[in-house]
C-alpha cells in the first residue's frame, strides 16, 4: 500500500495480520512502524532530511535491528533444542540459512506482508514493496515490534509456527550453494566458477542486484538485493543445471 492510506484502512489491515500472526498488539503504533518503509517515512515526513542523524527516522529499519537479533536468539535456541548431538559447524549452517534473506522473503510471502507494507506512491508503481530484501526486512521488523510488545514468548510462537516447515526439511545441515557448487566442480576435476555482477539496478534503498557464474561448461543467473544473496543464487542455479545434465 501507499501513504495514502488512513488509519481506517490501516487498521483492518493491522488486523488481518494479526490474525495471520497469532498475536495482538497492544500497542499498534509498533506494528504501524514495522510495516513502514524507509520511502513512506520520508514522504511523510515532506522530503526533508535535516541530518543525517534523522536518516531512516518512523521507518521499520529500528525494529529491523531488534528483530534480526530476536529472530537469531530464538533459532539458536530452537536448533539446540532439536539437534542436541550437533557441534557449531552443523549448527551455524542450519542457522545460516533458516535466517538468510531467501528464508525469510518466502516466508513473508506466506502472511502476503507485501500488501500490508506502506511505501511512498512512486515506490509502489514500480513494486518495491513486493522485492524479497524490502519484505525479508519487514518481516525482521514485525518480529522486533512483536518482542518489543510483548516479549520473547509470543516472538518465539510466531517464529517457530512459521519456521517449522523449513526446519522439517532440513534432514542435513545444509551447505551454502556457492560451497556445494564449488565441491561438485572440483570434485569433477574443473575449473573453480567464476562471478560476475552483470546488472545492478533499483532505489539506493532497496538495490536489485544480477550476478552470473559459469562453470562446467554452463551458467546460471541469480537477482537479489545484495551482491552476496544474488551470487548465491545463481550458484543454486547453476548446480541445479549441472546436477540436472548429469542425471539426464
Amino acid at each position: 500500500m501507499t501513504t495514502q492510506r488512513t488509519d481506517s484502512v490501516l487498521q483492518p489491515a493491522g488486523e488481518a495480520l494479526q490474525r495471520l500472526l497469532g498475536y495482538k498488539f497492544t500497542k499498534p503504533a509498533l506494528l504501524h512502524e514495522a510495516l513502514t518503509h524507509r520511502s513512506a517515512a520520508y514522504q511523510n515526513a515532506g522530503g526533508r532530511r535535516r541530518s543525517q542523524k534523522a536518516k531512516g527516522a518512523g521507518s521499520n529499519e529500528r525494529l529491523e535491528f531488534v528483530g534480526d537479533r530476536v529472530l537469531g536468539l530464538l533459532m539458536a535456541e530452537w536448533l539446540l533444542e532439536r539437534y542436541p548431538d550437533e557441534q557449531e559447524g552443523a549448527l551455524g549452517s542450519r542457522l545460516a540459512h533458516l535466517v538468510s534473506r531467501t528464508t525469510l522473503a518466502e516466508i513473508a510471502d506466506r502472511f502476503d506482508l507485501a500488501k500490508y507494507l506502506t511505501v511512498a506512491a512512486h515506490e509502489a508503481r514500480v513494486g518495491v514493496q513486493g522485492t524479497a530484501s524490502v519484505v525479508a526486512d519487514a518481516l525482521e521488523a514485525v518480529l522486533g515490534a512483536v518482542f518489543l510488545d510483548g516479549g520473547l514468548d509470543p516472538a518465539r510462537k510466531i517464529v517457530r509456527h512459521a519456521w517449522k516447515p523449513m526446519l522439517d526439511a532440513q534432514a542435513k545441515p545444509p551447505k551454502d550453494p556457492k560451497t556445494a557448487l564449488q565441491e561438485w566442480v572440483l570434485a569433477r576435476g574443473q575449473v573453480l566458477p567464476v562471478y560476475e555482477t552483470v546488472g545492478a539496478d533499483g532505489p539506493s534503498h532497496a538495490p536489485l542486484f544480477v550476478v552470473e557464474v559459469r562453470a562446467g561448461g554452463k551458467s546460471g543467473e541469480g537477482r537479489a538485493g545484495s551482491k552476496r544473496a544474488a551470487e548465491s543464487a545463481a550458484a543454486a542455479s547453476l548446480l541445479e543445471k549441472l546436477e540436472g545434465s548429469q542425471h539426464g
